[in-house]
């Protein structure tokens, strides 16, 4: 029988213990191919955008609509280009190591009442000004891109939510 490796000048064996953090991953957004996603933007894209945004916005200001508001807010990317939104998983695998389990990462946010104070002082007027350079970079299509990644973001402009 062997003895356990001893490190030069000590005397206490060397344990290799191998400990993995959990992997985060990000699953890619679904949808349909990229063909029918831009004939969808061309033709409903653009125009069904605006007028989402706008019934948001106000849906937004009437503060009972705010559930509403932000289920249209999230879905907006959408509406624009048929994109489905990204999902975090945590990848956790088991003891022995036979399995891998994915299980949803959810954020810690911010306390409600901070989040609702930002939004009466700031973040209704910063999200409409937000929104509006959003959508004006999607119709132009050089910067549709930016335009997708703003409209991602809204929620955290208008209510500090983190993603």
């Amino acid at each position: 029988m062997s003895e356990p490796y001893a490190a030069p000048g000590q005397g206490q064996p060397v344990i290799n213990v191998n400990v993995q953090a959990p992997a985060i991953l990000i699953a890619p957004p679904s949808g349909p191919g990229i063909g029918v996603r831009v004939v969808w933007y061309l033709f409903i894209g653009w125009w069904l955008t605006g007028i989402m945004i706008g019934i948001a916005y106000f849906a937004a200001l009437t503060i009972i609509g705010l559930p509403v508001a932000f289920y249209l807010f999230n879905r907006i990317p959408t509406f624009l280009t048929l994109r489905g939104r990204s999902k975090t998983y945590r990848a956790t695998t088991t003891a022995d190591g036979s399995a891998t389990i994915l299980s949803a990462v959810n954020i810690e946010q911010m306390p409600m009442w901070a989040r609702a104070l930002w939004f009466v002082c700031v973040g209704w007027w910063l999200g409409a000004i937000w929104l509006g350079l959003a959508y004006f970079l999607c119709l132009i299509v050089i910067g549709l891109p930016f335009g997708i990644m703003m409209f991602d973001r809204t929620g955290g402009v208008m209510t500090l939510l983190r993603y």
